[in-house]
This record gives C-alpha cells, structure tokens and sequence, in this order.
C-alpha cells in the first residue's frame, strides 16, 4: 500500500531501498523556502542500522503490512531466546537484541506476538504491561509530600523504576513495558 511522505508515522513499518524499516520518529518541518518535508528517523528491522530520510508531500513509499502470529516464551539460551508456535507447537530461537530493552521483562510462559515478513519474524511484541516484584526500595526520607516524590526501586528483573513512597520490598506491581513506567500495585 503507497502513502505519501507527509502521511508516515512512528511504528510504520515501511519498505525503502529494499529493506523493511521500522519509523522511529518524525519530524515535520517547513521552511521559509521551499516546500515542507518530513524528516523521518527509521531502524532496518533486517540488520539494525538506523538512517535519518527526508520525504516531501510528492513523494509516495511502501507501507509494509505484516502478519502477526502468537508464540509463547519458553527459555533463553546464552543470547539467544526460544519461542513456541502456539498452534503447532514448533520452536525458533531469535536473538534477544530483536527485543530490545523490553528484553528484561520477559517471563518464562509469557504469551507475545511476533511480527513476520516473508515468514521471517522481525520484531517480537511483549503485553503492554507485566507484574513484577520489587526486591529493593530506598527509604521513604521524611518531610516529603506524597503527592509528587516517588522514590527507586529495583524489580526481581533488575529494572530500576520510580514508584509511590509507600511502595515497600517484597511488594507486586504492574509496569509499563516499554515506558519502564510504574502503573499500580498488583490485583
């Protein structure tokens, strides 16, 4: 499906010079002379590099549409993580740099979706949110308000995320995946 260069948004997955690319973010400018454009800040979902391109408004590109395909997470061997097919039960491994940072709140038995290209999976999407354990919270230091401090803590992952200063250790919580954000106390 083409769109027009002025129509990209970040998560498009675009076809350009060959590669299937990932847009990251955008910017849109228009200067005093000549027409506006779209700098558009993109990562190869093949090989990783990133490219920084300019689309104007005539310019037209290839909006890639992927299929998505549920797979469970059984285990991580040394880089790399194992992955079943929840309909035919087979397994694949991908390198854990697919995920990115969000790599640290997989879960063994944790449902994702992969995304694939040509059969071939490219990106790998975790739930939204997770439940996870703090194993180490600062003290709460008296005379702050409760209303705006939070203070660190560091989760059963090893992730380090701001939380209320009436959040102890040993406590569960729901975080963001992919802000690294605190969200509430576990139900």
């Amino acid at each position: 499906m083409k769109i027009s260069g002025v129509d990209i948004r970040p998560g498009n997955i675009l076809e350009y010079e060959g590669g299937i690319w990932k847009v990251a973010k955008i910017q849109h400018t228009q200067p005093g002379k000549g027409g506006a454009y779209m700098q558009v800040e993109m990562k190869n979902l093949q090989d990783g590099r990133k490219t920084n391109v300019r689309f104007r408004s005539a310019d037209t590109i290839e909006k890639v549409r992927l299929d998505t395909k549920d797979y469970q997470y059984l285990y991580a061997d040394g880089d790399m993580l194992v992955f079943m097919d929840n309909d035919n039960y087979e397994q694949i491994q991908l390198p854990a740099d697919l995920l990115g940072d969000a790599a640290a709140f997989l879960q063994d038995g944790m449902e994702v979706s992969l995304e694939l290209w040509d059969e071939k999976p490219i990106s790998v999407a975790l739930p939204e949110q997770v439940e996870a354990t703090i194993v180490e919270a600062d003290a709460v230091v008296k005379g702050q308000t409760a209303s705006s401090s939070y203070k660190p803590a560091i989760l059963d992952n090893g992730v380090r995320v701001m939380v209320p200063p009436h959040i102890g250790s040993g406590t569960r919580i729901v975080v963001d995946v992919y802000e690294r954000t605190y969200v509430g106390k576990a139900g």
